[in-house]
C-alpha cells in the first residue's frame, strides 16, 4: 500500500490546488533566470552582431558601451592601414527619446558608414540604407513600420528596413542611421548654444568625431598583435571581441545578476518551506496509518519513501507546470525571456533537493510517530 498516492488521491483537490501554487511560484523563478538570460544577450547582441574582431576606443576609456568614448574620424584610416586588418568601419551609439502615438519611447541609435562594416547583419524586411542621409533601418519591436516618417533632432528619416530581435542592453529597439547623420545628432549643437559658442570664439565639439573603430582581422593575423601595435598609440586604446563581451557582461549585468539572484534564492527559499509544511500536514494526518505500519513491521524505509514521494510529486509537478506556463507566456514579457535547456535541467535539480530538503520535516514526524497509538480509540 503506498499512503503517498492513496493520499493524493484522497486529497485530490489540495493536492492540485498546492500544485498550482508552487507552478506559479517555479514559473516565476523560472522566469527570472530567463529574464537574466536575456539581459546577458541583449547586451550582446550589438556587439556580437557586428561580426567584428577589433574596437579601437578613446585612451583610458572600456568604451563605446561601458564608458564614454570619443575618437577622430579619421582613426579609421589608420587602423585600415595596420597589417592584417581587412575590414573597418566608424560607429556611433547613442539613446534618443522620441514621441509617438502620445507616448515616449527610446531608440538606440546606431551610425555607420553604409557599404562598411557597423550596419545591421540581417534585415528581414526591406533593403538597408542606400545614400548618406534621411534613411534608417529599424528593429521590430520599435513598432515601426516600413515607409514611416519619424523625427530625431532636427532630422526626418524614413524607415526602409526593418531588422529582427535586436535590442541594446537596455532593452531599447535598435535603428541604424547613416554615420553623418548620427554624428549631427549626437555632435551638433542646438542653434542657440552654436551662437554663444561663436560668440565666444570657439567653434564647439568637432562633428568629425565617432566613438569606435571597429576592425576585421585576416584568419592568419593575431589579435592581440594588431591590439598592441593600436595601444601603442597612446590616444587610442584596444579590446578585441571577447575583451568588449567581458566588460559588457560583467560591466553592464553585473548588478542585475546579483539582484535576481537575490530574488531566485528567496523564491526558492519560500518554495522549499510551502512544500515542507504542506508535507508536515499530510504526515501528520496519517500518523495513525503510519503507525500501524510500524506495527505489522514496515521498515523505516518504506515509511520514509512515502513521505518524500510525496514531496517529489509536489515539486516536480510544480515545476512541470510553471515551465509550460512560461513557455507560454513568455512572448509578451517586456524584455527578451531566453530559456535554455541546461537551465531548466538546473532548476529541476535545484527543485529535487528542495523536496528532498522539505520532506525531512515530515520524514522526522513520521520516523517518531509511536506504534502503540495504532491500537488506540
Amino acid at each position: 500500500m503506498n499512503l503517498a498516492f492513496r493520499d493524493v488521491r484522497h486529497n485530490l483537490f489540495r493536492f492540485v490546488l498546492t500544485c498550482l501554487g508552487l507552478s506559479l511560484l517555479l514559473g516565476v523563478v523560472l522566469a527570472m533566470i530567463g529574464i537574466y538570460r536575456g539581459i546577458v544577450v541583449d547586451a550582446l547582441t550589438v556587439a556580437r552582431n557586428h561580426g567584428v574582431d577589433l574596437w579601437v576606443v578613446e585612451a583610458n576609456s572600456r568604451g563605446p558601451f561601458a564608458e564614454a568614448s570619443k575618437i577622430p574620424g579619421d582613426s579609421r584610416e589608420a587602423v585600415a592601414r595596420l597589417a592584417g586588418v581587412v575590414a573597418t568601419g566608424s560607429v556611433t551609439y547613442q539613446t534618443v527619446d522620441i514621441v509617438r502615438a502620445n507616448r515616449k519611447a527610446r531608440l538606440y541609435v546606431i551610425g555607420y558608414e553604409p557599404g562598411r562594416l557597423g550596419g545591421p547583419a540581417q534585415i528581414v524586411e526591406g533593403r538597408g540604407i542606400g545614400q548618406s542621409h534621411f534613411e534608417m533601418v529599424v528593429d521590430r519591436s520599435s513598432g515601426l513600420a516600413l515607409g514611416d516618417r519619424i523625427r530625431l533632432g532636427r532630422i526626418d528619416f524614413t524607415i526602409v528596413g526593418r531588422t529582427s530581435n535586436l535590442v541594446a542592453s537596455g532593452g531599447d529597439p535598435v535603428v541604424y542611421v547613416a554615420l553623418l547623420d548620427a554624428q549631427k545628432l549626437q555632435f551638433d549643437l542646438a542653434p542657440s548654444a552654436a551662437r554663444v559658442q561663436t560668440a565666444r570664439g570657439t567653434q564647439g565639439v568637432s562633428r568629425d568625431t565617432i566613438n569606435a573603430v571597429i576592425a576585421k582581422l585576416s584568419p592568419a593575423a593575431s589579435v592581440e598583435t594588431v591590439a598592441e601595435a593600436v595601444r601603442r598609440w597612446k590616444h587610442l586604446a584596444a579590446l578585441t571581441q571577447a575583451e568588449q563581451e567581458q566588460i559588457l557582461s560583467e560591466s553592464l549585468v553585473d548588478r542585475a545578476r546579483r539582484q535576481i539572484g537575490m530574488f531566485t534564492s528567496i523564491l526558492l527559499l519560500v518554495s522549499a518551506v510551502i512544500i515542507a509544511l504542506i508535507v508536515y500536514t499530510m504526515t501528520m494526518e496519517k500518523l495513525r496509518q503510519i503507525a500501524m505500519l510500524k506495527l505489522i513491521g514496515a521498515p523505516d524505509r518504506t515509511i520514509v519513501g512515502m513521505i518524500v514521494q510525496q514531496a517529489l510529486s509536489l515539486g516536480l509537478t510544480g515545476f512541470l507546470f510553471g515551465t509550460l506556463l512560461v513557455l507560454a507566456i513568455k512572448e509578451y514579457f517586456p524584455r527578451r525571456v531566453v530559456l535554455e535547456v541546461d537551465n531548466a535541467m538546473a532548476l529541476g535539480g535545484v527543485v529535487i533537493f528542495v523536496c528532498l530538503l522539505a520532506s525531512t520535516l515530515g520524514v522526522r514526524a513520521a520516523l517518531k510517530a509511536d506504534p502503540a497509538t495504532a491500537l488506540g480509540s
